[in-house]
């Protein structure tokens, strides 16, 4: 076992638990929730927690999950994607559905 409490075998990839605390961790299915899996370590993971999520799903389900599948982040994790994977803002999921939730000013 890992010191984040993984097997180490591959199966799952190696993040530490407290970025799901309020998951079961071991019986995470890391391929059926990749979506939610992707928002919360690039919401609150460091960068290699997200180097390892493109080491494990790969760069090309990461990014798609990005610009097609994630339909909130913050804002300030917005520009923490933006600058760490060099896309623009509006390439993102969640900048359609954050253009169409602005609230009144009034």
């Amino acid at each position: 076992m890992t010191e984040n409490g993984n097997t180490g075998n591959g199966a799952v990839p190696n993040l530490h638990r407290r970025l799901f605390w309020d998951w079961r961790f071991d019986a995470i299915d890391w391929q059926a929730s990749y979506v939610s899996i992707i928002a919360r370590v690039v919401e609150r993971g460091t960068a290699d927690e997200i180097q390892e999520l493109i080491r494990f799903y790969g760069e090309e389900k990461v990014d798609f999950a990005l610009r097609k599948e994630i339909v909130y982040l913050p804002d300030y994790v917005v520009k923490k994607v933006t600058e760490y994977f060099g896309m623009r803002e509006d390439e993102l999921a969640c900048y359609g559905r954050k253009l169409l939730r602005r609230g009144h000013w009034i």
